[in-house]
């Protein structure tokens, strides 16, 4: 498979595994590492209390991005295809689109997280959006 088919998906695929990692992260640098990265109160001081949720959950997101990193790697060409290739990386691409699109912590259910962090993490993934849309409209016949 040529890696330069698609940049734009090898670039999306990077992103999604850059983003499990960090969720990864999370789990072995404890509260301080999840009060870094924005988590709510609550969630630290789950974390501090050794409950077991706040990790289950930052396990099966991180795995959930793993997943995505798959998918668009074999989008790239750098991977083996992926079954149901096409629709897995429209579901990403939209899910990436749309939570980016929730810049203001109300939108996301969520009136815990601060303004500051809830742009900050809609910008990324709007930007992760972004190129997974550019890297599946490119490369659309290849898929």
């Amino acid at each position: 498979m040529r890696l330069d088919r698609n940049p734009w998906l090898l670039a999306g695929g990077i992103a999604s595994g850059l983003a499990a990692l960090v969720h990864l992260a999370c789990i072995a640098g404890g509260s301080a590492w999840y009060r870094a990265v924005g988590a709510p109160p609550q969630v630290v001081h789950a974390v501090e209390r050794g409950a077991w949720q706040p990790v289950l959950v930052t396990v099966a997101i991180a795995a959930g991005l793993t997943i995505w990193a798959a998918y668009a790697l074999a989008g790239a060409g750098v991977i083996r295809r992926m079954p149901l290739l096409r629709l897995a990386l429209i579901g990403i691409t939209a899910i990436y689109l749309l939570r980016g699109l929730m810049f203001r912590p109300e939108l996301l259910g969520r009136p815990d997280l601060s303004q500051t962090f809830a742009l900050w993490s809609a910008g990324i993934v709007l930007a992760m959006g972004l190129v997974h849309a550019v890297g599946l409209r490119r490369g659309w016949n290849q898929l």
